[in-house]
């Protein structure tokens, strides 16, 4: 496990150190946490970009042109609010 120096402003510091007692756990592991979803969130979106880049419209319609055009079952339809 590697160790890290952090400088963080008082009332940074301060709002994480509350914050960890609440959720009772080390501020350590709150950092921790955080820099995790943090990093997933923006690796999700490259892998996104990345697939998006690959694919294209026009195998997208080919797939579109396969799903019957039918009316949905009663309990999957949509209604604008001005109907309800």
């Amino acid at each position: 496990m590697a160790t890290l120096s952090l400088r963080l402003p008082d009332s940074l510091h301060r709002h994480l150190k509350e914050l960890a007692e609440k959720e009772k756990v080390s501020i350590n592991q709150l950092i921790s946490t955080a820099v995790a979803e943090k990093m997933s969130a923006l690796m999700t979106a490259d892998y996104l970009e990345g697939m998006a880049a690959k694919g294209s419209r026009e195998a997208f319609g080919a797939v579109l042109a396969k799903v019957p055009d039918v009316e949905p079952d009663p309990w999957d339809q949509w209604t604008s609010p001005e109907k309800k």
